[in-house]
């Protein structure tokens, strides 16, 4: 019996660290997090429960914090004017969360 003990609790350690490792991290942010983010994406029309506060706060976010004649249009987008890096540009926010910047 005490020979089967060691090698029972080695079975049992060996598969619990090797799952262990072989386990994906889990990442700091989530995928839909992640997913938002780049401008330029192509902005899809839906009905948009955004608020004009949090619109501004994103464009904020993506280097756009100064936003003009903010308005949501018939197809449920944020449409707005903004200045980045000396320029005016035209700036929109879709209900997905995503940015775009002409």
């Amino acid at each position: 019996m005490m020979r089967v003990l060691p090698l029972l609790f080695l079975a049992l350690a060996v598969p619990g660290s090797a799952l262990a490792a072989s386990e994906p991290v889990s990442p700091a942010v989530a995928p839909a997090e992640r997913a938002h983010g780049a401008v330029g994406k192509r902005l899809e029309p839906g009905a948009n429960s955004f608020t004009a506060a949090q619109v501004r706060a994103r464009l904020a976010e993506m280097g756009f914090p100064e936003v003009a004649d903010l308005h949501l249009d018939g197809q449920g987008i944020w449409r707005g004017r903004a200045q980045h890096a000396g320029r005016t540009l035209s700036v929109g926010m879709d209900y997905r969360g995503e940015v775009a910047a002409e």
